[in-house]
This record gives C-alpha cells, sequence and structure tokens, in this order.
C-alpha cells in the first residue's frame, strides 16, 4: 500500500482545486447522506432504524478524501442540528443529537474521515483493502453509537439493539463499495492515464 497520499476519485473527476470546487463537493456530500438518511427502515426492537446514511457517509470518505468528507458530515450535522429535515425519516433538530441515535451521527465526520484517510494511501483500488476500509469506518460509527446508546439501553440488550441488526446491512454495503469504488478506479485510470 503506499504510503504517500494519492489522488482521490473526485480530485481526478475534478482536477482543478480551489475553495468552489471543495465547497461545492462539501455541499453534494453533506446533501447525498440527508437523502441516504430518508431510507429508513424502523427496527421495533430497536430505537436504531437501519438508514441509507452509513454508505453515504463511508462513500463520502472513499470519494473525497479524509478532509473534505470530514467536513462534509459536520456540514450534514449542523443542517440537521438546526432543523432542517435531514436525519433518518425526516427528523431535524439538536434533540435528535442528543437522543438514542446520537452517538452514531456524531461519529459520521470521524468514520468518513478514517476511509478518507485510507483512500487517500490508495485502499480504494482494490477490493479487499476497500472492503477493509469501509469495515474500519463502519466500527468508528458503531463505537459512537454504542456510546452513545448506551446512556438509553441496558449494557446487556446493548449490542443486540445496536449492532448486531445492523452486521449484514454493513457487510453488504461493504462488498458493494468494495466492488464498485475499484472498478470505477479503473475505468477512470484508463481514461485519465492515471495508475489504478
Amino acid at each position: 500500500m503506499p504510503a504517500v497520499r494519492t489522488l482521490t476519485l473526485s480530485e481526478i473527476a475534478w482536477p482543478e482545486s480551489g475553495l468552489a470546487r471543495d465547497a461545492l463537493l462539501i455541499a453534494w456530500a453533506s446533501f447525498a447522506t440527508a437523502v441516504a438518511a430518508q431510507i429508513a427502515i424502523p427496527l421495533p426492537w430497536s430505537p436504531v432504524p437501519i438508514t441509507g446514511q452509513t454508505f453515504a457517509v463511508l462513500l463520502s470518505g472513499a470519494a473525497l478524501g479524509a478532509r473534505r468528507a470530514f467536513l462534509a458530515q459536520l456540514l450534514y450535522l449542523a443542517e440537521g442540528s438546526v432543523g432542517l429535515p435531514a436525519f433518518a425519516g425526516g427528523t431535524g433538530g439538536v434533540a435528535v443529537l442528543l437522543g438514542p441515535t446520537g452517538g452514531y451521527l456524531l461519529a459520521f465526520p470521524f468514520g468518513a474521515a478514517i476511509t478518507g484517510l485510507l483512500a487517500e494511501r490508495g485502499w480504494d483500488r482494490r477490493f479487499a483493502t476497500m472492503f477493509a476500509a469501509m469495515l474500519l469506518g463502519s466500527v468508528v460509527i458503531f463505537a459512537g453509537g454504542l456510546a452513545g446508546l448506551s446512556r438509553f439501553v441496558p449494557a446487556e440488550h446493548l449490542l443486540a439493539l445496536g449492532l448486531l441488526p445492523f452486521v449484514p446491512g454493513d457487510l453488504v454495503k461493504a462488498g458493494l463499495a468494495a466492488a464498485a469504488i475499484p472498478a470505477v478506479w479503473r475505468v477512470v485510470g484508463r481514461r485519465s492515464g492515471t495508475r489504478a
């Protein structure tokens, strides 16, 4: 694995650097996360729904790199905290961040940054490493989520309510990203002359 920073997909797709580009990429990723949050399946036994958010969060890391993905998820949290319907099920407000799902949400910038940092090291170029990057980002999100959820549910039920129901879906999402992102790199690499 390269030890030095490599280009991200967004930098290849939009090579002109600058504040305007970064602002648009950050805004796009925050919007994509808000849209993915509306894909929400409530679980009757858990206060935490299954959503598309984590997929969008971690893909923002893979596409944008650590810094821009971190800022995109901070923007997403700011949008939701001021009352925009950005969170799961069209909810918003600070109360959501203070509720049972708040720990997951607050961990989004860090999960995106970890995935982005690994993408900047070339982990997004191969199936195995992209899969690992997605899982490591998920670990960060689940760690924050379980820490927050522990204030609302008994410790003996924490994993059953806040982790185990979500593992199969996260493995599928990691597999999809691990297949798609390196495939995109192969196409982009051929077109741009960049080695994937």
